[in-house]
């Protein structure tokens, strides 16, 4: 792509001049990609996209879009180049410290509210509830849940001091709700306050959950932290120790809500059951696969 001339030549031929380059590098979905694309460089974003189209392109965005294909016909995840990315209601920013926000995490938000909501049916007017967010990265659940509830309070932890500023660099930009989020740098539950123990709500997880040996796209191996990814040589060492340590945690009747891979849901489920949690069970994904197990501690 030319820069040159930018002053005159509308958008519309920076579009179709970057989809032409994705596609040459094999990108899957070269028009939905420089579209993103320019709509971050341009200012023109969502409803007022197709009319900026015709406006002349500026130096400065055009310069910077060539930055951003260079980025990505290297290789490097959408998701990255742009620096963001949405989850659920939220506008996350993300970059090579934490992981990308996918689908079916946005499944577990949805049991976690569920299980919040059941539980603050009983609970006192104006009784806050309190929901911890363990391994948050860029903060997607935490800082979903206290978007989408507001009589709650919400603690997310990491043991990435990377993690931790790219989530704290998020909950800034989430408004009023900020102010009932505590992100804290730490393993598990090692950072929260003592005080917490024996009266959460809900504890919510998106631990790693691969395995050493497992094969993964060459792109994540490329480019996510494997420190969220990989848990060690089973895959499942991470989901164990929550399991077997979160109900120390957890107010009676409270909850547990893992998300987790489709061939691990029956291991962990049985080891859910042996760690003293009831009304153990596994909901699916989008696509129908076993992805998050939900368990309740007794009453």
């Amino acid at each position: 792509m030319n820069g040159s001339g930018e002053a005159t030549v509308p958008w519309s031929a920076f579009v179709r001049a970057a989809e032409r380059r994705l596609a040459q590098a094999g990108v899957a979905s070269p028009a939905a990609e420089a579209r993103w694309l320019v709509e971050r460089v341009s200012g023109h974003e969502g409803a007022s996209y197709a009319a900026g189209l015709d406006e002349p392109a500026t130096v400065g965005g055009v310069r910077r879009l060539e930055q951003l294909l260079d980025r990505r016909v290297a290789g490097e995840p959408l998701q990255y180049v742009l620096g963001c990315w949405a989850f659920r209601s939220l506008d996350l920013y993300v970059d090579r410290r934490v992981l990308i926000p996918r689908p079916e995490t946005e499944v577990v938000v949805e049991h976690a509210l569920g299980e919040l909501d059941r539980i603050g049916a009983a609970r006192a007017p104006g009784e806050r509830g309190l929901v911890v967010d363990l391994g948050t990265g860029s903060g997607a659940i935490a800082l979903s849940v206290a978007v989408e509830r507001e009589r709650v309070e919400v603690w997310g932890t990491d043991r990435s001091p990377g993690a931790v500023a790219v989530a704290r660099a998020n909950l800034a930009g989430i408004g009023r709700a900020a102010t009932r989020v505590r992100i804290v740098e730490g393993s598990w539950f090692d950072p929260l306050p003592v005080e917490l123990r024996g009266h959460l709500d809900v504890i919510v997880s998106n631990p790693p959950y691969v395995a050493a040996d497992e094969q993964l796209p060459p792109e994540v191996v490329a480019w996510e932290p494997r420190t969220a990814l990989v848990a060690g040589p089973r895959g499942t060492e991470a989901l164990e120790v929550i399991v077997d340590t979160a109900a120390d945690w957890v107010r009676p009747d409270g909850a547990l809500v893992l998300e987790l891979a489709p061939h691990q849901a029956r291991t962990i489920a049985r080891r859910a059951g042996a760690a003293g949690w009831r009304d153990v069970r596994v909901e699916p994904d989008l696509a129908g696969r076993d992805r998050v197990l939900v368990a309740r501690r007794p009453r």
